[in-house]
């Protein structure tokens, strides 16, 4: 794997390596939710879910669409899903917990 390669595939690690972050892209797997409903599905403050919409939007994780007063948010590259899946299968028959 060349450098450039690797430091791109690390920050998208980066980017969904926190517990919120993965509750918010398993809530996104198989469909678009307004930044409202995350924020009450996860019972989180409306400022932690929109740093961390942002920050997963910034590296392509999520895109995002607005319909007039509501962001809507959306898995943009579903092989985060694949890799997510692939982690969790791990932890539940790997050494991984």
């Amino acid at each position: 794997m060349k450098k450039e390669t690797a430091e791109h595939v690390a920050d998208v690690l980066r980017a969904i390596g926190n517990p919120v972050r993965l509750q918010v892209i398993e809530l996104l797997r198989d469909r678009e939710v307004c930044v409202g409903d995350i924020v009450e599905a996860l019972g989180e403050k409306q400022a932690v879910i929109s740093h961390q919409l942002n920050l997963m939007k910034d590296k392509g994780v999520l895109a995002s669409r607005r319909d007039g007063a509501k962001v809507y948010y959306r898995v943009e590259n579903a092989n985060v899903i694949d890799v997510l899946d692939c982690v969790q299968r791990h932890c539940k028959t790997g050494k991984g917990g």
